[in-house]
């Protein structure tokens, strides 16, 4: 992809991909310690909350949520740009063993913003603990696996991250500006939840496809991975398919099916 196929911002063009590469193949194992601290948070952070009373946090909570909106939005929409370029011109086998997402100019700062941004997200879940919400075990599972997974898969480039960076930015734009709306006090039709679940649960169920065939065509043609990454790939992404699935039936289809059933008596 050359410099007149996609248009490209000045910052993103001179983005050092090679320095970003280095740093993340010696510091990756770092996602280790960040998420042994924010376990640590979890269960230390409930405990202390228990007995005081729920903070508001409302307005900071709308900031954050619009400000990882907007970041995904834009990380949207130019991963979704180079994809489509992809797709277009080298059909759906290239768009999967494409490693050039990793350092192309449209989307190679993307690519690194992506997986350290999985830190900071953590945040999401002090909100949750400082306002006493109840904090689910698929919430901070996901957060864990997610930041330890990305920066593992970044330091080796493997085949399926411009699918998996590009399909969770697109979800994430829809599930940070739902917060950001709920946060702001606006009322949110309930089919708008139910429908980013439903789009998440279509994003690992995609992630599994992307896993399985990078692992048919590992040898085929150039779609460079390792079984190592492959196996907790699919791992997590199946993991993700059974709680997202188990989450949106208790969440939109149990209680319906329970008016139903007494409605019916």
């Amino acid at each position: 992809m050359n410099e007149t196929e996609l248009s490209t911002y000045d910052f993103e063009r001179r983005f050092d991909e090679t320095r970003a590469l280095e740093w993340m193949q010696e510091n990756w194992s770092k996602s280790f310690m960040f998420c042994g601290l924010y376990a640590a948070f979890v269960f230390a952070g409930q405990h202390f909350m228990r007995e005081r009373p729920k903070l508001n946090l409302r307005r900071p909570l709308a900031l954050w949520s619009l400000s990882l909106a907007v970041f995904s939005i834009i990380g949207a929409v130019r991963t979704g740009s180079y994809m489509l370029h992809v797709l277009t011109n080298g059909g759906f086998r290239e768009s999967v063993c494409d490693i050039s997402f990793y350092r192309a100019s449209v989307t190679k700062f993307w690519a690194y913003a992506f997986v350290l941004s999985k830190a900071p997200e953590l945040g999401d879940t002090v909100f949750i603990i400082l306002r006493k919400q109840r904090l689910i075990f698929l919430h901070w599972y996901h957060h864990i696996t997610v930041l330890i997974y990305s920066w593992y898969s970044y330091k080796d480039q493997v085949a399926g991250g411009g699918w998996f960076m590009t399909m969770n930015y697109v979800v994430h734009s829809l599930m940070y500006t739902y917060y950001a709306a709920r946060a702001a006090g606006w009322r949110v039709p309930r089919p708008c939840a139910m429908i980013i679940t439903a789009s998440q649960i279509l994003q690992m169920a995609m992630g599994l496809a992307v896993l399985i065939l990078v692992y048919y065509w590992r040898h085929e043609v150039h779609c460079p991975s390792h079984m190592g990454n492959i196996v907790c790939g699919t791992l997590m992404y199946l993991s993700y398919l059974v709680l997202f699935a188990w989450f949106f039936y208790n969440s939109y289809l149990k209680d319906s099916s329970r008016d139903k059933g007494s409605k019916a008596n």
